[in-house]
């Protein structure tokens, strides 16, 4: 009996997991930093490095898979892979910013590292 597939469901379905993952790489990809949740930023560190993995190894249509934006496939190329291809991992950070007024949620901005 499998009881921990690995990753957070966060009360979603797995395609709207998927797409939700890959809109909100895209984002940080272009910004190089957002405001989610927790919980989404730990899911979110996953994906994200996972991209530029590919990227440093050259798999252009694994990267092409997961970004759904021709600039942001673009800038990973040219600018972040080549930033980070000495650096074994770790490329993002999170910074917790505390509750959100609305409804408390833990909130964290995830960013690239420097």
């Amino acid at each position: 009996m499998i009881k921990n597939l690995g990753h957070r469901k966060l009360s979603k379905t797995g395609s709207h997991r998927r797409a939700m993952f890959s809109n909100m790489a895209t984002s940080l990809l272009l910004h190089e930093k957002i405001r989610t949740t927790l919980p989404k930023a730990k899911e979110l560190r996953r994906v994200v490095e996972g991209i530029i993995n590919d990227a440093k190894k050259g798999r252009k249509f694994s990267v092409r898979k997961a970004v759904h934006s021709r600039n942001v496939y673009n800038k990973i190329f040219d600018v972040i892979a080549p930033r980070y291809k000495d650096r074994a991992g770790g490329c993002t950070r999170i910074l917790r910013l505390g509750a959100r007024k609305g409804d408390a949620a833990e909130t964290a901005m995830i960013k690239l590292v420097d």
